[in-house]
């Protein structure tokens, strides 16, 4: 990082409110008073950071944190909220294509990510929806990990 006065600035701040409502035991805000908090505003520092200091690396790992942080922090709070590993696989694949949208690289892992984050999320509708190819659904899901490594090889191998 260029100027880490900003991303500094942000976590001394943040940190600082979380152990002060900590310290003056806040009743209504004891619940938030949680590691995947600080997980949020460590990623949240690098968001700002990326974008007002035009330091766009900093945007993968924003993201990932400060989604992470969010995930666990709303996972138990919001009934709709998957508890789920397809979530992770999405903050992942917004990460990617977050920094796609400023650096101009990352848009094929962004992509693949999001196609296995949503097959993961919905493969029950998926399955459902399928009807008559549900042998063949059926037969891929038993060998998808080996696609991904065969694919993953693929990517490897493969020179320009």
């Amino acid at each position: 990082m260029k100027s880490q006065r900003l991303f500094a600035g942000i976590i001394l701040v943040g940190y600082g409110c979380f152990f002060l409502i900590q310290q003056l035991q806040v009743e209504s805000l004891q619940s938030l008073l949680t590691w995947p908090v600080l997980l949020a505003i460590t990623g949240l520092a690098f968001l700002i950071q990326a974008y007002s200091g035009k330091e766009y690396n900093a945007i993968f790992p924003g993201v990932i944190l400060f989604g992470f942080g969010l995930h666990f922090i709303i996972v138990d709070r919001l009934s709709i909220w998957p508890n789920h590993i397809g979530a992770f696989v999405l903050i992942i694949a917004l990460a990617f294509l977050l920094y796609y949208l400023k650096t101009g690289n990352g848009l094929l892992q962004g992509f693949l990510m999001l196609v296995l984050a949503i097959t993961l999320l919905f493969y029950e509708k998926i399955s459902q929806y399928a009807g008559s190819y549900g042998e063949i659904i059926s037969y891929i899901t038993k060998f998808w990990p080996a696609i991904f490594i065969i694919i993953g090889l693929f990517f490897l191998i493969k020179r320009k």
